[in-house]
């Protein structure tokens, strides 16, 4: 996961922070709404099963850049949504979720896209990472 995932995450769990959502279980409930939206109802579990992923893959260092822009785009969208709103409850701010998300499945569906839940899982980007990284270690040491 890049940077800027992480970050785009940090401020979504600000926002649902603000919002009422407290504990680490009800932000996990709230995750997953978001998830269901965009996945057409399927839950990390589910997402996993279909990607066929083991429970200890997290889904998004599996994601290609479509699906993280997908989920990106719906990660943004529920902060400044939450924000703006000032939503208020840990239900309203699990409903705005699942709806920000529904609505990008939507529109991904009404171009004509492919649904995030089949697009096939890509190899773990920290695996490509390191791999990028020894390449470059290896090309700089035969420089000398």
């Amino acid at each position: 996961m890049g940077r800027h995932d992480k970050t785009h995450n940090r401020y979504l769990a600000s926002a649902a922070k603000n919002a009422g959502v407290r504990e680490g279980l009800d932000f996990a409930i709230f995750q997953t709404e978001g998830y269901k939206g965009l996945y057409g109802g399927l839950d990390v579990a589910g997402i996993r099963r279909r990607k066929r992923l083991t429970s200890k893959q997290a889904i998004l260092d599996h994601m290609g850049s479509t699906e993280l822009a997908a989920n990106l785009f719906r990660a943004t969208q529920t902060e400044e949504k939450l924000r703006r709103e000032g939503t208020k409850g840990k239900e309203a701010a699990n409903r705005t979720h699942y709806e920000v998300g529904a609505k990008v499945r939507q529109t991904i569906k009404d171009i004509g896209g492919d649904m995030p839940e089949t697009l096939p899982a890509q190899e773990d980007i920290k695996k490509v990472g390191r791999r990028l990284q020894k390449a470059i270690k290896n090309s700089t040491k035969s420089l000398k």
